[in-house]
């Protein structure tokens, strides 16, 4: 138990874990409890938080509008850099932690709090990714994590602990799997979908229709982006969060976005998550598509070699990080020519490149073609080849002379 706690700032958001921890931090430190709230963009399940928490017994309630900053700040350098854990996963929950308790540590510095909480278990990743970033902004915060030290062993022990004492919980003994939602995507795990055999309720989707029951026609939409950076949707300027919301209701209508997957958390167990990433979807399709033409191919294959590790140190929760920031610096470097515009076709899912354009293009026609030119010298092939197959060739001699000897 820590010492001398008086004051709490506890990561909430209503649901059934931090409305529990809420009461537990009140009884077990006996200490004044500052309900924070971040706005990345859970829409409606932010309606009657305010009321929620200082019924539950919140000396204050605080809630941040982090929507634009979330997506400038974060989102959008990550996709920078192609962000894409284990081939897949777009690390939506990833990137929004650091915003999270960026402002987070903000209100703590506000109200004078000695301590910081947070409902992440001790199983997840979720406790690594707020508590590396707390230590970045103060050194020596104090962290309190109930699912580390209380006596409830699952969320049907904690819907029981709420039960007896009147305290309104949305998730059931029945359908306790969870949902976390922000500007960039919602990530479903636990409850029915720990079985990694069991597909996913079709009810179950939110920002998403079923692909079967999207629309019979594609959807075309044009993406603008300015250094790597999207800045127009369908030849219209939007802000951050205004283009990310607008491309979530275009993906969504026609059921892209959807992802299934079992990924490699960093305390070390497998974990099956299913994510919705409509608008991100495009985003990244989109980016990879305008590179094609305007990145140097070296600049490309040595980037491409390096977004693993991005994308596994954001996974981490080392997004304040000097790897991180080393990293981010070299990826934006080479978006200073990534500007253009990409046209992409939805359909039932799925989503198709079908058109790109940029006044930074190093695709040239005259040289690309398969008529005939006046700029390429088809004979210059036969030395590029000689010389690449050289090594091989004196490979192959060494082989062929230790066979015979």
């Amino acid at each position: 138990m820590k010492k001398n706690v008086k004051k709490v700032v506890l990561a909430y958001s209503g649901g059934l874990d931090t409305s529990v921890i809420l009461l537990w931090l009140k009884e077990t430190y006996g200490c004044d409890v500052v309900a924070w709230c971040a706005d990345v963009g859970q829409a409606e399940e932010l309606d009657g938080l305010e009321a929620k928490a200082l019924k539950t017994g919140a000396v204050q309630y605080v809630q941040a509008d982090l929507r634009e900053a979330f997506v400038r700040d974060f989102v959008f350098p990550a996709f920078r850099a192609n962000c894409l854990y284990e081939g897949e996963y777009l690390l939506g929950t990833s990137l929004a932690r650091p915003c999270i308790i960026e402002g987070m540590m903000q209100t703590v510095a506000d109200v004078g709090a000695d301590a910081i909480a947070h409902g992440a278990t001790g199983k997840g990743n979720d406790q690594v990714r707020f508590e590396l970033g707390a230590m970045h902004f103060d050194p020596a915060v104090q962290v309190i994590a109930p699912w580390r030290e209380w006596d409830l062993k699952s969320r049907t022990d904690c819907i029981e602990y709420a039960k007896a004492r009147g305290v309104p919980v949305t998730a059931t003994a029945e359908k306790p799997y969870s949902m976390d939602r922000n500007l960039l995507h919602i990530s479903f795990e636990g409850g029915i979908l720990e079985d990694p055999w069991s597909e996913p309720p079709k009810e179950m989707f939110v920002l998403s229709v079923d692909p079967e029951d999207a629309p019979n026609k594609p959807t075309y939409v044009e993406i603008g982006f300015e250094r790597g950076t999207p800045v127009t949707v369908d030849g219209e300027a939007l802000g951050p969060a205004d283009l990310l919301d607008r491309l979530n209701q275009i993906a969504g209508a026609n059921g892209v976005g959807r992802v299934d997957i079992v990924e490699n958390r960093f305390v070390g167990m497998k974990s099956r998550g299913v994510y919705e990433t409509p608008g991100g979807t495009l985003l990244q399709r989109a980016h990879r598509a305008l590179e094609s033409l305007t990145l140097d191919r070296e600049e490309m294959r040595i980037r491409d070699g390096l977004i693993p590790e991005y994308s596994t140190i954001v996974y981490r929760g080392l997004w304040f990080s000097p790897e991180r920031e080393m990293l981010q610096t070299m990826m934006d470097s080479i978006q200073a020519t990534v500007t253009g515009t990409v046209r992409l076709k939805l359909y039932k899912g799925g989503v198709q490149v079908v058109g790109r354009k940029s006044p930074e293009s190093l695709y040239r026609e005259e040289f690309a073609t398969f008529e005939r030119d006046d700029v390429y010298n088809q004979a210059d092939a036969e030395g590029f080849i000689r010389l690449n197959a050289l090594r091989l060739r004196i490979r192959a001699m060494r082989e062929k002379a230790r066979r015979s000897s």
